[in-house]
């Protein structure tokens, strides 16, 4: 309906500068009243609660989420209990021990809680990252016999090892024993293992499948601190605090883009106030090398703290993440800080070659169909370490699945990563060309999907992509609408209104950021800005401005619509502080537009 009540066509707009429509977000009237009434919340924010699906014996966890009321019994994990338990007989018998972690920020911050639990019970754990490119992604056979024959009797594998049954068939014929702690999707019979914590191992019941592996491992820590408590190992000591520990919590879980509902929000909600003390050496290294300030924030954790974290595991030494997070020398945290906010940089420098060589070739070759249903775009030399997050890149350019190839022409191989749209399950489609024999190898979940295969396969893959996600892709593009939270003016988009909906945050998966369209704005002083940014000012009729920016838009349909100014735009974006020389205002980061006189074609 034209005037926004509707699901569909909010304004009007049923086909934006981007290709979709807007819609409002859909909220049951009732229950946004009694958010108003019982929570004394302004409509707006009301509904915005209510539109998330926060019903009316929801709101006080959502609002104000507390560990207390929302910690999981560990005992509901599979084989939680068994895990506390092998790990504080390891601990009592003085077996000696390794923790092996993933790469990414999640892996990072599992492993330093573990590291920091053992610490402050006397025992050092060494920690094994294994190298992007020479070892790839999770425990090997290889990797295993090497920490057997370093003399370590136990590893725990933290975000990692759920479904690498022939590594911890070797771990099993070799003597060693292995603790999983993993939060990926398993399929068929589990690996065999000492334990194996999975809450999506599908015989879990504790319905915590959306944490990353960062909280179930803060979960475990829980369960260490029972068994040990049990055993008698707190009469003469104090048991370690694991609420220092809740800021490597909630990097996992807000850097792994999990749901942040539930037991998670309050991981994240809570992590952030103990990271604003910034005790962690490593955090703080890192935050002053980056030239933040401040309590942390959702930003610090997402663009400021993440993305250097991951650059050692992307172009760098693997283990460089994990190290800083469990440091505790001051000195240790600075250069290691240093170094990975130099990789940090590179890392921009080889993403924007690969971005750009991708955007050449898309646009050039006849893989540039406008109807085509996934991208899929491979280059010689492309970094594998960068190629995800060029795809996410893509990704949101196009708003189709994107599929980023770096071809190694020695080893006749070519290893991808791919990015998907909602709706659009592209885990299983590289799963179905891995079935197919088009892969070495290949899987994922339906946002993201990794792969291998030979140069000489990617057209055959590449329709067999095609063909497979084609109907999927259809039904994602109908259902691709922005969704919009309130109407507002330039004039009213105040640092008030901003304040108030940030009782939402933290935002993220299963509580997006909120989105407010603006009616009508003239768009005054446009201004293309470096990295292909756009800025501008938008009015309305009283006279009312607004700043606002639209990232990465410069080569877009709406960056070129912003440039031209003149006539009027419905505007979508989120409100974002303006602090700039103590004006403590707002900004909207724009996310669509939508020409009022073709909206509706």
């Amino acid at each position: 309906m034209a005037d926004g009540a509707g699901e569909v066509g909010f304004l009007g707009v049923r086909r934006s500068l981007t290709g979709r429509s807007w819609r409002r977000r859909p909220a049951d009237e009732a229950v946004v009243r009694d958010h108003q009434l019982r929570h004394d919340l302004s409509e707006p924010l009301a509904r915005a609660l209510a539109s998330r699906g926060v019903g009316p014996e929801g709101a006080t966890d959502f609002l104000s989420p507390t560990l207390r009321n929302q910690f999981p019994d560990p005992s509901t994990f599979r084989d939680m209990d068994r895990a506390a338990e092998i790990l504080i007989d390891a601990l009592q018998r003085g077996r000696p021990m390794a923790v092996f972690a993933d790469y990414d920020v999640d892996g990072a911050s599992s492993a330093a809680q573990l590291v920091r639990w053992f610490r402050a019970m006397g025992h050092e754990l060494p920690i094994y990252v294994p190298d992007r490119i020479l070892e790839g992604y999770g425990p090997s056979p290889m990797a295993f016999r090497r920490l057997r024959d370093q003399g370590a009797e136990l590893v725990i594998t933290v975000d990692c090892g759920a479904a690498a049954h022939d590594a911890l068939v070797s771990a099993r014929d070799i003597g060693l024993d292995v603790v999983v702690v993993d939060h990926h999707l398993m399929r068929g019979e589990p690996p065999p293992a000492a334990a194996l914590v999975n809450p999506n191992r599908p015989d879990d019941t504790s319905g915590q499948g959306h944490l990353a592996a960062a909280g179930v491992t803060f979960v475990l820590l829980a369960a260490l601190n029972r068994e040990a408590r049990k055993r008698g190992l707190f009469d003469d000591r104090a048991a370690p605090d694991i609420m220092r520990w809740l800021d490597l919590a909630a990097m996992g879980a807000f850097c792994d883009v999990t749901s942040l509902t539930g037991f998670n929000r309050a991981i994240v909600s809570q992590g952030l106030k103990v990271m604003s003390g910034w005790g962690n050496p490593g955090l703080k290294a890192l935050l002053e090398v980056a030239k933040g300030q401040g309590p942390a924030t959702a930003f610090h954790a997402g663009f400021i703290l993440g993305p250097r974290i991951n650059a050692g595991g992307r172009i760098g030494r693997s283990d460089l993440g994990a190290r800083l997070l469990s440091t505790d020398d001051p000195a240790e945290a600075v250069a290691l800080a240093a170094e990975l906010d130099a990789l940090n940089a590179s890392r921009k420098e080889v993403e924007t070659a690969v971005i750009d060589e991708a955007t050449s070739f898309i646009e050039r070759d006849s893989n540039h169909d406008p109807e085509a249903p996934v991208l899929v775009v491979a280059g010689d030399g492309w970094h594998p370490g960068v190629v995800g997050i060029a795809a996410a890149r893509l990704r949101e350019r196009y708003r189709k699945p994107v599929i980023v190839i770096g071809v190694d022409r020695p080893s006749d191989t070519g290893k991808g990563s791919g990015r998907s749209q909602p709706g659009v399950n592209l885990g299983k489609a590289v799963q179905a060309a891995f079935d197919e024999g088009l892969l070495l190898s290949g899987g994922g979940h339906a946002m993201a999907a990794g792969l291998t295969v030979r140069p000489s396969g990617v057209p055959e893959l590449r329709a067999f992509l095609e063909e497979r996600l084609r109907e999927e892709m259809i039904e994602a593009v109908a259902a691709d609408a922005v969704e919009i939270d309130a109407l507002v003016s330039p004039s009213g988009a105040t640092r008030a209104l901003w304040t108030d909906f940030q009782r939402l945050a933290p935002f993220g998966p299963g509580n997006p950021e909120p989105m407010f369209a603006i009616a009508d704005a003239r768009i005054d002083r446009p201004m293309m800005l470096k990295g292909g940014h756009v800025r501008c000012t938008l009015m309305d009729a009283s006279g009312g401005r607004l700043k606002a920016v639209a990232w990465r838009a410069g080569e877009t349909d709406l960056g070129a619509r912003i440039m031209a100014g003149g006539a009027s735009l419905h505007v979508v974006g989120r409100l974002k502080p303006d602090d700039w020389q103590g004006r403590e205002s707002v900004e909207l980061e724009i996310d669509d537009a939508a020409d009022p006189r073709m909206a509706t074609g």
